[in-house]
């Protein structure tokens, strides 16, 4: 496996600065094994997105991956927002969805759905109907710690069909 490190995306989300999401494109070497696949990729972002931070901080997340659960979901409910996004009301069933974790973030970043479907443009260039889309739980690594606190923790795996390439967004913060 290899992070796509000079994929569009990473320029584009350059100018989303209050962006508290962790992404990782990724290829692998050996093809699609549904479930397997997904849940070595998981793996492998964690890894990544270790490295991007320990140029700051000596800390490094680890990973009970006996832990690791997740389930395939529908890619247009994945994506989608509600129409009452920007309500305090705005209700979601407990799980963190993904237009949440980029636009409700606990320190106001300004983002509007706008920005949120331009992010997903670029990450998702050939529509929705191409993805596979697993959503994990949180439980399995430290790096979800501080989203158990108050404000949430969420992981999603994608694999894209036509690329041939997968999109792991985590997501975990607090106040």
């Amino acid at each position: 496996m290899r992070e796509l490190i000079n994929d569009p995306f990473y320029e584009k989300i350059k100018s989303y600065n209050r962006c508290i999401i962790d992404y990782c494109l990724i290829e692998s070497d050996t093809p699609h094994q549904g479930y397997r696949s997904h849940l070595d990729t998981i793996l492998f972002a964690l890894d990544k997105v270790n490295e991007r931070y320990t140029d700051d901080e000596p800390f490094l997340w680890s990973a009970d991956i006996e832990k690791a659960e997740a389930k395939c979901i529908d890619s247009a409910a994945f994506l989608h927002i509600p129409d009452d996004y920007k309500s305090k009301s705005a209700v979601f069933g407990g799980k963190l969805p993904y237009w949440y974790a980029f636009l409700k973030t606990p320190h106001r970043n300004g983002y509007g759905k706008d920005d949120f479907v331009k992010i997903n443009d670029v990450l998702f260039p050939n529509g929705m109907e191409t993805l596979e889309v697993y959503e994990w739980n949180t439980d399995w690594s430290n790096y979800f710690d501080d989203g158990h606190e108050w404000w949430g923790a969420a992981c999603w795996s994608i694999y894209d069909r036509i690329l041939n390439r997968y999109v792991v967004i985590m997501a975990s913060t607090t106040d």
